[in-house]
């Protein structure tokens, strides 16, 4: 947290050391995340305020969130009320429809780069794997748990891939589990092949309905990726 000396108010400051940019080859995924941030305007996405540099570090001032991560809270309460839940996935809903409107995939969600702001609402954070895409893309990236089966059979995906991994979002906040979870990544990638997902008994029927609707395997009937884009997940049920 960093204090703005002329405004008096505070940021968030993201500093990164440019030996371990290079090191790791991490340039151009930086520059990538200050071209796109510096683009965005919007309510549940961080904003961008500044960029600078001194001879060892690069400095992303960022605004400032002071609820703490999503996943933070999560593991605190174990599960959320399904009501609960509905509130953070339609925020998630319209961030990536905002974010797919300017042709562009985020591919890493996860309650770790969800940000509670002052007044509950979300905020999406850390655009490091976001990408600018008007077809395919074959970069594998992403949480092991996230991962949409067509980026895992490297067939090249899209914006689709976002819309799953709101699926596993909403099976996580309602459970307080992955629905893929193992301790070897290579489990977690054949239970995301086999696609069978087991729901706790007192998992809501109609967030049980979403969730399916979202983790499909088949991209024309993926909600998210119909011909009404986001209003088929908008327009479900769950979402009252």
């Amino acid at each position: 947290m960093a204090k703005n000396k002329t405004t008096g108010g505070y940021c968030a400051l993201k500093r990164l050391k440019k030996g371990e940019l290079i090191r790791l080859k991490q340039v151009d995924h930086i520059i990538n995340e200050n071209r796109i941030l510096a683009n965005m305007n919007h309510p549940y996405i961080v904003g961008m305020e500044g960029f600078t540099q001194d001879s060892k570090y690069l400095f992303l001032i960022l605004e400032f969130i002071s609820g703490g991560e999503l996943f933070t809270y999560l593991r605190s309460v174990g599960r959320l009320e399904t009501s609960h839940a509905c509130f953070y996935a339609s925020q998630v809903t319209c961030m990536f429809e905002y974010l797919h409107s300017m042709n562009i995939i985020y591919r890493d969600l996860k309650p770790e780069n969800l940000l509670i702001s002052d007044d509950g609402y979300l905020k999406l954070t850390d655009f490091g794997f976001a990408k600018v895409l008007e077809g395919r893309t074959y970069t594998l990236c992403g949480t092991p748990e996230y991962l949409a089966p067509e980026i895992l059979l490297n067939k090249g995906h899209g914006k689709a891939v976002d819309w799953w991994t709101l699926g596993i979002l909403i099976y996580e906040l309602n459970a307080g589990i992955d629905p893929f979870t193992a301790d070897d990544p290579m489990d977690i990638y054949r239970k995301i092949l086999k696609g069978k997902i087991r729901f706790p008994k007192n998992f809501d029927q109609n967030a049980r309905s979403i969730v399916k609707h979202l983790l499909e395997a088949d991209l024309s009937k993926r909600y998210g990726n119909l011909k009404n884009g986001a209003n088929d997940i908008k327009n479900h049920r769950w979402f009252g």
